[in-house]
């Protein structure tokens, strides 16, 4: 078979918002793909049976047909490249743990050009997946080889690098199913959780109402238990000390077996259980001492039983998870080392990533090597056949035990969370048996953990999983609360600077802080922050983020939708002026009114339900828009007897015309005059068009007639002299 050429990218852009394929992010490519034109996929022998085997996963894909396997039926029936690499793309992001299944691709106007676009959640493991499937399809066309697991490897490791880790992606989730907005702050885990004021922070399980009091205090494990014994909470008997023979006198004092640990370490480091002798214990003080920052150490008793991890939510437990302890039998031949990854570390739930709930077993951990040495072994040693070797007395926690907590039990961890000051935590005790109260069978809580991991709770090795996510989203957000802002979008060519400063004003004066994003600069308050070009999508992210705006409003334009997309996900008010500058697009092979009109629908497309699309019903491309929108029409036009006007307001709608010179509203029959025009300054009403789409936008927003009309005086247009 002769090689193909090469299929080339002509460009390759993030698209970071709402855009003309979908309201999430995506990655778009162009693409030429040269003399694969005339070679769609059923006419390159062995291409589909290449592919196939390299990717399994790929007769799973519904493709446009909508049933499963129907992408494997255009392979056989006839399918050019770039259709098939988009596919290619979305398989090797799912197989790298980063699950998407949206794309599209669309031919151009010019022959072997392309537009395809792929559902991306990081913008790196993206283009990554576009680089390795681009070699893949060339590959498998070519009859080349291509080593499938290094590249799966690779990609897999980029999503461990950038995108975010398990648990926060599981609270974002949990958000995104209630409708509450995000916005990734940092390449970490640090995710802010609705827009503007109404917004909230997480990092992993902190949120931005967990105190830095109550995260000291955890941290401090001798005055935890000091403050949980003296709100009546069961804690084990211990005292701090400072050296190996303190310790060993201490453990003397309280009775043997004891437990000891650092003061000031989380997540179970150097502490070690169930000690028996003075040289367990000088042992297990110097690991203590080693984990910790301090020079103090706790000797606790031991408590006998299951070690438990149960989350404490705002006020209450919503997952509690058992541990167990490991064990290896030897088979005579094998060392502990050995045994531990053929016994232990084979468990899938094991491994080196966030993604695994429970750690891969090391032998030389100091504490596990305590424990081989009381039993008379070393990671090295062989043990007999048949021989038992407990590797870890307690960890490992993954069964879920929810459902079986007492409710004694489920109060005494949340009132240990109160009383250390935390809204998440995770409480750790030990007990015997969790249905029982834990003064029964002298348990006791043992630590309160800040930023507690959820694994265990999401992906338990046994039992249900829970929907933590959910719980935090809800302890953070009440009920009904989105954690948006009202937002106002305006896209066209006329005048809408304009009508993006004017609608601030107008809201501005109902005493909110009103943020404005338009082709004139960035103001915040009508106080200008930038005189720069603001349409683009950092500029308008830079509103939802802060903190003080309440109501932000931004001007797009086609331009922008095409090459960043838009900076909000959705939109109370949706303006749109027009649907000119057709001329300034052909680079975007944007070459006809229709494929205007397919980027133009993309502010009326994120318009909420209880939001409403402002449209120029004088524009009767504009005014066939109004059939996309999810919320309510408002027409704006300077003669109230339009066509559209006439028929929108006979059906009970609302509009905003000029008649005899005043502004007037109408919803139905009833009608408000609110303003003569000769009272607006002139260099605002010298486009009458755009105050009646700003007007239009403040009666949708609410804002009250009486101060419409203030804001409209007040409001001049007149360009001001700066010094930048």
């Amino acid at each position: 078979m002769n090689k193909k050429n090469d299929i080339k990218f002509l460009r390759v852009t993030h698209l970071r918002g709402p855009n003309i394929w979908t309201y999430r992010p995506v990655i778009e490519a162009w693409l030429d793909i040269g003399e694969l034109e005339d070679f769609p996929s059923n006419t390159l022998p062995g291409f589909t049976e290449r592919l196939t085997a390299w990717l399994p996963g790929l007769a799973a894909h519904h493709c446009g047909v909508g049933y499963e396997g129907g992408f494997l039926e255009r392979l056989r029936d006839g399918t050019w490249a770039g259709h098939i690499l988009e596919h290619v793309v979305l398989e090797l992001q799912n197989m790298a743990g980063m699950k998407t299944g949206f794309g599209k691709t669309r031919s151009t106007s010019q022959r072997g050009v392309y537009k395809m676009a792929f559902r991306t959640r990081d913008p790196v493991v993206g283009r990554a997946a576009l680089d390795a499937g681009h070699r893949l399809v060339m590959a498998a066309i070519n009859d080349t080889p291509f080593d499938m697991a290094a590249t799966v490897q690779e990609l897999t490791d980029l999503v461990d690098r950038w995108c975010l880790g398990p648990s926060t992606a599981h609270i974002v989730d949990a958000a995104t199913d209630r409708r509450i907005p995000s916005i990734r702050l940092t390449e970490g885990n640090l995710v802010q959780l609705g827009h503007g004021a109404a917004q909230r922070r997480i990092w992993t399980a902190e949120t931005d109402r967990t105190s830095a009091i109550g995260e000291g205090i955890a941290s401090d494990k001798d005055l935890t238990k000091t403050l949980l014994a003296s709100c009546g909470v069961p804690v084990p008997e211990g005292a701090l000390v400072r050296s190996a023979e303190a310790a060993w006198e201490e453990a003397q004092d309280i009775g043997l077996p004891v437990v000891v640990k650092p003061v000031d370490a989380n997540h179970g480091r150097g502490v070690t259980l169930n000690l028996m002798s003075e040289a367990d214990v000088i042992a297990a003080y110097a690991i203590a001492a080693e984990a910790g920052d301090s020079s103090a150490v706790l000797v606790e008793r031991f408590i006998p039983g299951n070690e438990h991890r149960l989350l404490v939510v705002g006020r209450q437990v919503v997952a509690a998870a058992r541990g167990e302890s490991l064990w290896v039998t030897g088979d005579g031949k094998s060392t502990v080392i050995a045994l531990c990854d053929s016994q232990i570390n084979t468990d899938p739930r094991r491994g080196e990533s966030e993604e695994h709930p429970l750690g891969r077993v090391n032998p030389f951990d100091s504490e596990i090597m305590l424990d081989l040495k009381r039993q008379g072994l070393a990671p090295e040693s062989v043990p007999q056949a048949g021989q038992k070797v407990l590797i870890q007395l307690n960890g490992n926690v993954a069964d879920d035990v929810t459902d079986l907590i007492h409710p004694e039990v489920a109060h005494a961890a949340a009132l240990a969370a109160r009383v250390v000051g935390l809204d998440i935590a995770g409480i750790d005790l030990v007990c015997e048996d969790i249905t029982r109260p834990l003064e029964e069978q002298r348990g006791a809580i043992i630590e309160v953990n800040s930023s507690p991991g959820l694994l265990a709770h999401i992906k338990p090795a046994s039992g249900t999983p829970r929907n933590v996510g959910k719980a935090i989203v809800d302890h953070l957000f009440a009920e009904g609360e989105t954690g948006r802002i009202p937002v106002v979008g305006v896209t066209g060519t006329l005048g809408t600077s304009l009508i993006a400063r004017l609608v601030g004003c107008l809201v501005h004066i109902t005493g909110k802080h009103v943020g404005v994003a338009n082709g004139e600069g960035l103001y915040l308050d009508a106080r200008e922050v930038s005189n720069r070009d603001s349409t683009g999508f950092e500029a308008g992210q830079r509103l939802l983020i802060n903190r003080t705006v309440q109501t932000a409003v931004f001007e797009s334009n086609a331009r922008t939708i095409l090459a960043e997309g838009l900076p909000y996900d959705r939109c109370t008010v949706g303006i749109v002026t027009d649907m000119e500058g057709l001329d300034r697009l052909a680079e975007y092979h944007i070459h006809d009114q229709d494929a205007l009109r397919n980027v133009i629908r993309s502010q009326v497309d994120v318009i909420l339900p209880e939001g409403a699309a402002v449209l120029n019903a004088a524009n009767e491309q504009v005014a066939a828009l109004a059939e996309l929108s999810d919320g309510r029409v408002i027409f704006y036009a300077l003669d109230e007897q339009h066509p559209v006007m006439a028929q929108h307001r006979a059906a009970g709608e609302r509009i905003v015309f000029v008649r005899d010179k005043r502004i007037m509203l109408a919803e139905g029959f009833e009608e408000t005059s609110l303003l003569d025009l000769a009272k607006i300054p002139p260099a605002t009403v010298k486009y009458p068009e755009s105050v009646l789409a700003a007007v239009a936008a403040a009666w949708a927003l609410g804002v009250p007639s009486d101060l419409i009309c203030g804001g409209l005086r007040a409001f001049d247009a007149t360009p001001k002299k700066t010094n930048h």
